[in-house]
């Protein structure tokens, strides 16, 4: 076997790799030594800006296969027999910390899932939690900004991010939910995984359906305390990524059990909650579970700068038979997943291997920009309609139309007859075990005693007491205990 040779980026053969080129035996550096300026120049650029939010995740390869027949809400390809196997990529990710933070913290959990099929890629862009802090994009930003560091004092700061929630009465039930058992998981194969937003399905007859994605940890769900995280975190701050890694390549492929909550479009208008809602759930006794398929990883990346850092998901990669709903904080998104990784990425970040579509070929007239891959032929041309042979429109929507009334302008999200941004966080609370309530109650009465301002504090009293008076009455008590010590 012949011995590889070592080369520039432009693959002339290196001659030292060991010493620099200088003027004399131990004069100064040359400018004309090309490897080690080159060298130097890329070491530099090795990092791209790390996500805003998601920035600390792993990833794995699998394969989704459908298990249940599904034809009847949608006509995806992918989805349309029972037995077919599609490829995919699934990113696990903290929310709030940077790239070099521990895993196992109190935090939501990233599950973004790109599905490579033969009519292009579809993304699906979850959590770990069916709900979320907020329901409306516009405020995003300054949620985020009050969740991550302080720009004077550097460090999350629980003045901030408990204030941000006295303003945000809608987050009661996502804090419910962060500050409880699952706010931790133990691992990232041992959560579940949801879609969260509602989507649209449409079927081939075009009737339309309103979904939610719930993907169940066949592994079962485990998580930790805050004593265990603390522990697990000044043992190893990479302990989930050391889990999915290990596991998958000792053999043991983690799974999940896809189901989904349908709802006939026509019965979103009357429904007792607003169902494109993001901090509020469909009971699953009005929209039963309705089991899908099976996604399992069996393959860990080679590289996870390459496949990792550089994944890119956006809500808005749908194929036909699945599409969007009024659901603002998807709408938002639409916009903001892709644009963030134009950013981050470059405009050409979906021709990198681990974004391109794998199942078929991305062929359309976007043309250049920074490392630009795509050449095609000398003769094809770059704008459309044209009267050569390039590619053209199907005239096919890939989901059915939404229907609009009303006037343009700012406004609430309209109010059904049972909104209000309490009750499901009232509910989640009295289904747990006393156990279980006892541990959310410490957890939140951990950071909120920490808050300086007592109208902060009070603001977020009565969000739990408007939860539930017991939620409520032993919160305030835990505060008070924490803040006489």
């Amino acid at each position: 076997m012949s011995k590889r040779v070592l080369t520039t980026e432009s693959g002339a053969p290196v001659a030292d790799n060991q010493n620099s080129a200088t003027a004399g035996v131990g004069g100064p550096l040359l400018l004309q030594d090309q490897h080690l300026l080159e060298k130097l120049a890329r070491f530099n650029r090795e990092r791209i800006p790390e996500r805003v939010v998601h920035a600390r995740g792993s990833g794995a390869y699998g394969y989704f296969e459908v298990t249940d027949d599904v034809t009847a809400y949608t006509k995806a390809d992918f989805l349309g027999e029972v037995g077919k196997k599609t490829e995919t990529f699934l990113r696990f990710s903290t929310v709030a910390d940077s790239l070099g933070g521990a895993d196992a913290v109190r935090d939501p959990r990233g599950f973004a899932l790109k599905f490579y099929t033969e009519e292009g890629n579809y993304d699906l862009v979850g959590n770990n939690t069916p709900v979320f802090f907020i329901k409306d994009p516009i405020k995003f930003p300054d949620f985020i900004h009050s969740q991550k560091r302080d720009p004077f004092t550097g460090k999350q700061e629980p003045d901030n991010v408990w204030d941000f929630w006295a303003h945000a009465p809608e987050a009661t039930h996502q804090i419910t939910w962060l500050m409880g058992d699952r706010g931790i998981p133990a691992s990232y194969r041992h959560m579940n995984g949801y879609g969260s937003h509602t989507y649209q399905w449409t079927n081939e007859a075009g009737e339309a359906f309103f979904v939610k994605y719930h993907f169940k940890t066949n592994q079962g769900i485990r998580s930790l305390s805050a004593d265990q995280a603390a522990e697990l975190v000044g043992k190893d701050a990479n302990s989930h990524q050391t889990d999915l890694l290990q596991a998958i390549e000792r053999g043991v492929s983690p799974s999940w059990t896809l189901y989904v909550q349908v709802m006939p479009a026509a019965e979103a208008a009357e429904y007792r909650f607003n169902p494109f809602d993001l901090t509020k759930v469909w009971p699953h006794s009005d929209y039963p579970l309705q089991r899908v398929g099976r996604l399992v990883l069996d393959r860990n990346p080679d590289n996870v700068f390459a496949e990792v850092e550089q994944a890119a998901f956006s809500p808005n990669n749908f194929v036909p038979g699945i599409g969007p709903s009024p659901d603002k904080m998807l709408q938002g998104r639409l916009f903001a997943y892709a644009d963030a990784h134009r950013y981050r990425l470059g405009v050409n970040h979906t021709q990198l291997p681990v974004n391109a579509p794998k199942a078929t070929v991305a062929d359309n007239y976007g043309r250049d920009g920074a490392m630009a891959t795509r050449q095609g032929s000398r003769h094809d041309k770059n704008y459309e309609p044209n009267s050569y042979s390039g590619p053209a429109q199907t005239d096919a929507a890939l989901s059915a139309p939404l229907a609009i009334h009303g006037w343009t302008g700012t406004h609430e999200a309209p109010a059904h007859t049972k909104d209000d941004d309490f009750f499901q966080a009232g509910e989640l609370y009295r289904l747990m075990s006393e156990a279980e309530k006892g541990r959310l109650i410490a957890n939140i009465a951990g950071g909120l005693s920490q808050v300086s301002r007592e109208d902060v504090i009070e603001k977020n009293l009565a969000h739990f007491a408007a939860a539930d008076a017991d939620y409520g009455k032993r919160v305030r008590e835990a505060v008070e205990a924490l803040r006489e010590d």
